[in-house]
This record gives C-alpha cells, sequence and structure tokens, in this order.
C-alpha cells in the first residue's frame, strides 16, 4: 500500500520533469529549432541523461516496507530454529541454550551452576550461549568465569523469544523448545534442572 504523501512527491517529481522538458523545448526554438553550436549539443545531452534518469526513479512506485517481525516469547514447543544464525541443531542433538549477559549480575551469580552442566550432562548435550555482546567479548567472559561451552552467538535474546536473562533453553534436534527455565537457577533447584538435561 503507497503512503499518503507518497504519491504528492512523486506528483512533484514528475512537475520537475515536465519543467526540464520544456527547458529542452525553448533552447532547440532559441536557435530556430537547430542546434548551433558544440555547446548546445552538450547541454542537451546532459539535460536528456538527467532526465532519463528522473524518469527510471521516480515513474515507479516504491517497493512496500516489510513489517517488522512480530515479537514472541519462548515457550515449551516453540521452534527457534531458524532465529539463531551458525547453530547445526540436527547435528548436536539436544541443544542447552543459555541467554546470558556479560552485564547480567543473576548470570555471573549464575556460572558455579553452569560449571556443573558439562560433567553432570554428559557430552551428548551441546552448550549453546546466546549473548548480545561480541562473541570474543562473550568467550572471555565463559573461560574468566571456568564455563565450558560448545559455541558462542551473537544474538540479542528477544531473537529467541527470551526477556530476561538468564534463561535456559533445551532444544531438541529439530530446533524445538522442549524446557525452559528463567532466571538464575536456585540450589533446591539444581537436582531437578541436571536430571532433565541427564535424561535423553
Amino acid at each position: 500500500m503507497e503512503l499518503p504523501g507518497a504519491g504528492i512527491a512523486r506528483g512533484r517529481k514528475i512537475m520537475r520533469m515536465a519543467d526540464l522538458f520544456g527547458w529542452l523545448k525553448r533552447v532547440g526554438a532559441s536557435h530556430g529549432g537547430g542546434i548551433a553550436t558544440a555547446a548546445d549539443v552538450a547541454t542537451l545531452c546532459v539535460a536528456a541523461f538527467l532526465l532519463a534518469i528522473l524518469v527510471r526513479t521516480y515513474s515507479h512506485p516504491a517497493a512496500p516496507q516489510q513489517p517488522p517481525r512480530p515479537a514472541v516469547r519462548a515457550e515449551v514447543g516453540m521452534s527457534i530454529k531458524d532465529r539463531i544464525a551458525g547453530v547445526n541443531w540436527g547435528k548436536n542433538g539436544r541443544t542447552l541454550v543459555l541467554a546470558v549477559s556479560t552485564q547480567c549480575h543473576f548470570c555471573r551469580e549464575s556460572t558455579p551452576f553452569y560449571r556443573k552442566l558439562r560433567d553432570k550432562a554428559g557430552k551428548s548435550l551441546k552448550i549453546v550461549a546466546v549473548l548480545p555482546q561480541p562473541a570474543a567479548e562473550a568467550a572471555q567472559f565463559f573461560k574468566n568465569e571456568g564455563v565450558k561451552v560448545d559455541q558462542v552467538v551473537q544474538a540479542g535474546p528477544e531473537s529467541i523469544g527470551v526477556k530476561g536473562t538468564p534463561t535456559m533453553l533445551l532444544v531438541d534436534g529439530a530446533g524445538t523448545v522442549t524446557k525452559l527455565w528463567v532466571g538464575k537457577v536456585h540450589p533446591e533447584q539444581e537436582q531437578g534442572v541436571l536430571a532433565a538435561l541427564g535424561k535423553g
């Protein structure tokens, strides 16, 4: 759908084209309908070239803008297969996505639990960290905290429907969320989470 002001703006541009065309006619008439000098030839050629560019640029309506991607909220059963670039869900099999931030103090407080994940969940579970910070900064964050992850991806948590960090998503080989934990995992919750991650 064309915006209301777009037609008016295009009409004004077409009027300017008509003015330019009229000027060309006047230049020709001033020499009795012919071209008297090389300078006149050059002037008319440049003007004709500019007129052709204007016609090509403004004679067609602008393409409609695509609507923004609707916001989503992460939930069990939701597919995030196409929402994180560079993750091979099928090859990974079961994947634990850690949606965290280097600026989140709850994320930093959760790192002792994250260190347990690899030992308790086993090597069959891949861990992918998603952070809004650059990958190099994120990798250094995990290194400093002694947390081992298989892949670090720079992306905003909202891209996978996460509204706050830290959030953990257990994803199957088809890229579908099967379990979800929002917020810091407290000590009394750890065994339940580890038991769920160890199944599969």
